[in-house]
């Protein structure tokens, strides 16, 4: 069985390139649950300088986690839900894929075995 996704393989890896990193899941999680935040508000969050959190922007933006859109002399950031709801359903996919594995194999196991006198 060979499991078939809506994402291509170049998308997959900038997505969980994306969200391998504990400081640009905060961010997604941040422009995800509320209003949308410059990149100089979300820099001011973390103990790294303004150049590394846009680098981190650029990830997510790259994964289409987020998207920048210029306001006035700042950048804001916006939680993209539609990709993150992509991510979600490939999870979903691959957790079924797997469940039907262990339970065709778990049947395997639950047969009785021949004795061997």
């Amino acid at each position: 069985m060979v499991a078939r996704y809506a994402l291509s393989d170049a998308e997959l890896d900038r997505l969980f390139r994306a969200l391998a990193d504990a400081t640009r899941r905060d961010i997604v999680a941040r422009v995800l649950g509320g209003e949308p935040a410059s990149v100089s508000a979300l820099a001011s969050r973390y103990e790294m300088s303004f150049a590394a959190v846009q680098k981190h922007v650029a990830v997510l933006e790259e994964a289409g986690l987020v998207t920048k859109q210029p306001q006035g002399r700042e950048k804001m950031v916006r939680g993209n839900p539609r990709q993150l709801a992509r991510a979600r359903a490939l999870l979903v996919q691959l957790e079924s894929l797997w469940t039907s594995r262990f339970s065709q194999l778990d049947a395997i196991l639950a047969e009785p075995r021949p004795n061997k006198e």
